[in-house]
């Protein structure tokens, strides 16, 4: 075997190394990223002005899908949600009413009774800005949830497609990435309106 077929072929086991050294990298990440894009977190960006002005349409998200899985929704949550009508696009929406409460709209003003309530919650609501003087009331089965736009005038939301299951609910908010300027964790949630969860 001459020097030249020597140099050939460590020429192509060098080749097939970098090869296999692309391959492997490309699966370990994959490995690592997919179930975390499938399970844990998941990339939304706000369209529409349902949220204004807590979000604003383009804003990028992070949501938290892992809150599916742990049953933890509570009022206030800001939720990605399937819309019930078409499965098939997604809503970003507030956590207003919970399974077996009654969601009560008097002239736009919202209050909660239920099973484990003696008297009215009236909620105290500074995220809307753009209120509906909407008058409705809804009881709420096991397991659903009624959803609001924090921009009531020009939300689709519970008020008109009904409560939502939790299946249909796919994460919470948990960071919000762009704009730059407004990067931040929970974004949306009751605390940064300083209101303290119930």
């Amino acid at each position: 075997m001459g020097p030249e077929n020597t140099a050939e072929k460590g020429k192509v086991a060098g080749t097939w190394g970098i090869i296999w050294e692309t391959v492997r990298y490309a699966l370990v990440a994959a490995l690592i990223i997919i179930p975390i894009r499938t399970f844990i977190a998941q990339p939304f960006v706000v369209s529409g002005n349902s949220m204004y002005p807590t979000f604003h349409n383009g804003e990028y998200l992070i949501v938290n899908e892992l809150a599916k899985y742990q049953d933890t929704y509570e009022r206030g949550d800001v939720v990605i949600l399937r819309y019930p009508v078409d499965p098939s696009k997604y809503f970003i929406k507030r956590v207003i009413g919970l399974p077996e409460e009654t969601v009560t709209i008097t002239n736009g003003e919202v209050s909660i009774t239920g099973p484990a309530r003696t008297s009215p919650l009236i909620l105290s609501e500074p995220y809307v800005k753009n209120p509906k003087r909407d008058n409705l009331s809804r009881v709420l089965a096991d397991g659903e949830y009624f959803v609001m736009g924090d921009n009531r005038a020009q939300s689709s939301d519970s008020r008109v497609w009904g409560p939502v299951t939790e299946d249909f609910m796919d994460g919470k908010a948990f960071l919000r990435l762009f704009p730059f300027t407004a990067i931040n964790l929970y974004p949306g949630s009751l605390a940064t309106f300083g209101i303290v969860e119930e």
